[in-house]
């Protein structure tokens, strides 16, 4: 039998919303899943590119929503950030915070001294998200930064999710004082950039580990960079559609309809390139490319269904040849029914990778 997903990796580093829990409810299964890694041996880690909050206030909600989780358990972005300054100030030394209070605890704990204001002599910057951030504090960003202090961003997210929509994320709010001043910040702590990864993974001494995550331009490009293999769940934002179109650096090694796809076996994927044909397979689904059409067969969970028609077409974008998307998007819907919730706009994702790049 082949062995579960899980059981080749010692530690398992969690993105939270979307994959764990959606706003203040938990994402359905992962408690149990979550529980059953525990039991099994493996470290759960939970990284989050979220700066308004601190680990013991992500560890109290996890543990709220039936994830039992300690603040130790927890890897913040601020935490990388600070994790970053002694290659750019003195130890102890004063750190202008532009953001939640989640980047104050995180600089005291690492023996900086945060403050909030350039009258306190700040030898660097650190920004992060805060749904308060005021003008005010943009500006004050602005002179310290081009007065020259180094400048750290907890992360770049352009967008966040909100019970009303779509709203600026820190990189958005990062790009209004970049342009302000004409300089990005000399480092980036969060997603897809290494050091929040690099922080999880050094924290546990993991030697084999899988970031699971619901985006691809974050969670999965992260993956890579820090060593690690990736998971991604369909419980968060990203579309099949934009599955299908993924860039090479965000496509994630393993496919799963939500975490339960951790216990449970996954075949090796693999896919074969002829001049006359393209076929990708994972156990008992293949999807075939022949005469510009797409056909998948075979069952399976939906996750490494997903996995094949995406592996089709990711092979069929690299050796140039012209795949259909609309038309294999249709064919997933058509072999696991249950997607079709999650299938998205293929012109959009095509738009939205464009903007990204």
């Amino acid at each position: 039998m082949t062995q579960r997903l899980v059981d080749r990796f010692d530690t398992l580093l969690f993105d939270l919303d979307g994959v764990v829990y959606v706003g203040p409810d938990p994402v359905p299964h992962a408690a149990d899943v979550l529980a059953a890694a525990r039991a099994g041996g493996h470290r759960c880690v939970y990284v989050t590119n979220n700066a308004n909050r601190s680990a013991r206030t992500v560890a109290d909600h996890l543990t709220r929503i039936g994830v039992p989780a300690q603040p130790a358990d927890v890897v913040t972005s601020p935490q990388a950030a600070a994790a970053l300054l002694p290659g750019l100030v003195p130890p102890g030394s004063a750190v202008l915070v532009i953001g939640g209070p989640g980047i104050d605890e995180a600089l005291a704990d690492a023996g900086y001294r945060p403050v909030h204001s350039r009258d306190e002599d700040p030898a660097a910057v650190v920004q992060g998200f805060s749904p308060d951030l005021s003008w005010r504090e943009l500006a004050t960003a602005a002179y310290a930064v081009a007065d020259g202090l180094p400048w750290v961003a907890t992360n770049l997210d352009r967008t966040i999710p909100t019970p009303d929509g779509i709203a600026p994320g820190n990189g958005t709010l990062v790009g209004v004082v970049a342009s302000a001043t004409g300089r990005w910040p000399d480092a980036v702590a969060g997603k897809p950039e290494p050091p929040l990864l690099r922080t999880a993974i050094a924290r546990v001494g993991a030697s084999a580990a899988l970031m699971v995550g619901d985006r691809l331009d974050t969670d999965i490009a992260a993956g890579p960079r820090a060593g690690a293999a990736t998971l991604l769940v369909l419980t968060g934002v990203t579309t099949l559609a934009e599955l299908l179109g993924a860039a090479w650096d965000e496509r994630p090694d393993h496919v799963g309809e939500d975490l339960r796809t951790l216990l449970e076996p996954y075949p090796a994927l693999t896919v074969e390139t002829t001049p006359e044909e393209i076929v990708a397979r994972c156990g008992d689904v293949a999807a075939r490319l022949a005469t510009g059409t797409v056909t998948i067969t075979g069952s399976g969970p939906a996750g490494q269904v997903s996995h094949v028609a995406a592996a089709l077409c990711w092979a069929g974008a690299d050796a140039g040849r012209e795949v259909d998307l609309p038309q294999v998007l249709a064919e997933l819907v058509e072999a696991v029914p249950a997607l079709a919730g999650r299938a998205g706009n293929v012109s959009v994702a095509r738009m939205e990778a464009l903007d990204a790049r």
